[in-house]
This record gives structure tokens, C-alpha cells and sequence, in this order.
């Protein structure tokens, strides 16, 4: 008898929906476009693209491929998506290297990435032109601390720049999205 693997939690991550009033993407249709999929315990969070669900199988790209070509199939343009397992998440919560818990969420983001950005992404950045904007960069993501918000942060504008992204897909959420995605992605334990 083979032994039925047992149900990850994952967090989804759409970029660039919502936005300005394009690409507008319901979240009760991304919920069940992602139960279409097959996936359970299907949520979504906020209207900027967070979803979470559980699925037996353990491959997070070959899920966010699929998940881009349902997305894409259902409402006619491409998304990308970054799907995460909740123990990734509570490590890039857990390896912050800035004091999440003494900062407001607005001040504190996490940029995730579809791969490891090298240190040459970031040689022509002088971060010390953008204090007391500070970033770090930790396993494919990058943490930024924007004091003033991330819709004023010029470092923000920078660490956007194709010479840092290109051909990374990466999405941004703030620490109050960070920590809730932690939560919603927590494994129940036993009962």
C-alpha cells in the first residue's frame, strides 16, 4: 500500500493586479479558479492578490506555472505568480534582519522572488544614497525598510529597476501581509 502524501499550505502571490483599476481580478473568481485547480482550504487575502490553499503536491513553481495559465485561460491576461509553503514564509519572517516588531507593517517590506538574486543585481545601487532607506537581501527576497512608506520610498523605486529584477518575476507585500500569510499558512497541529 502506498502512503497518500499529505497536503502542503501555500500562499499565492499575484503581481500587478488590482491596480488602477486594469487587470482587475475578483478575489471570489482567483478562489475558484484555484478550486478548479483542484486545490483545498482555498482563501484569499486582501484584494491585491494573496491567496492561500493546500495541495498534495510539492513542487511551488510547477504550481505557479499552472496556476498562470488557469489565471491567464480564465480572464485573458497573463499574470505572474510566486506560490510559497507556509514553512518558507515563517523562515523569511524569522531571518528578518530588521526589528519587524517595532516597526510599523508599512515601514517593513518583503520583496519575493521567483529566484536568487545575485550580488551583481545590486553593484550599481549605493545604498548609502538612499539612508535611512535600507534593504538586505535574504533567501529570494529581499526585505526593504522604507521609514516613510514604500509610495515614497525612492530605494523602492531603485531595487525596481530592470537591472536588479530583470527576468526575476518578484512581488512586494508589506510586513502586516508578511505576517498574516505566516498565519494562514500555519499547519494545524495534531488534534
Amino acid at each position: 500500500m502506498t502512503k497518500k502524501a499529505s497536503a502542503v499550505t501555500y500562499a499565492a502571490l499575484l503581481r500587478g493586479i488590482n491596480v488602477g483599476g486594469s487587470r482587475k481580478v475578483p478575489m471570489a473568481e482567483l478562489r475558484a479558479v484555484l478550486e478548479g485547480l483542484g486545490h483545498g482550504g482555498v482563501q484569499t487575502y486582501l484584494q491585491s492578490g494573496n491567496a492561500v490553499f493546500s495541495s498534495a503536491r510539492q513542487d511551488p513553481a510547477a504550481l505557479a506555472r499552472e496556476l498562470e495559465a488557469a489565471i491567464e485561460a480564465h480572464f485573458g491576461f497573463r499574470v505572474p505568480c510566486l506560490v510559497l509553503d507556509g514553512a518558507y514564509l515563517r523562515a523569511v519572517a524569522g531571518a528578518c534582519p530588521f526589528p519587524a516588531a517595532e516597526l510599523e507593517g508599512r515601514q517593513l517590506h518583503a520583496t519575493f522572488c521567483s529566484e536568487q538574486p545575485g550580488p551583481e543585481r545590486f553593484a550599481g545601487l549605493d545604498a548609502a544614497a538612499y539612508l535611512p532607506e535600507e534593504y538586505r537581501v535574504g533567501d529570494r527576497v529581499v526585505y526593504l525598510y522604507a521609514p516613510n512608506g514604500l509610495g515614497r520610498s525612492k530605494l523602492a523605486e531603485a531595487l525596481a529597476r530592470p537591472a536588479v529584477v530583470k527576468g526575476i518575476d518578484a512581488t512586494t507585500r508589506n510586513w502586516n501581509t508578511v505576517a498574516k500569510l505566516v498565519e494562514l499558512t500555519r499547519e494545524p497541529g495534531p488534534a
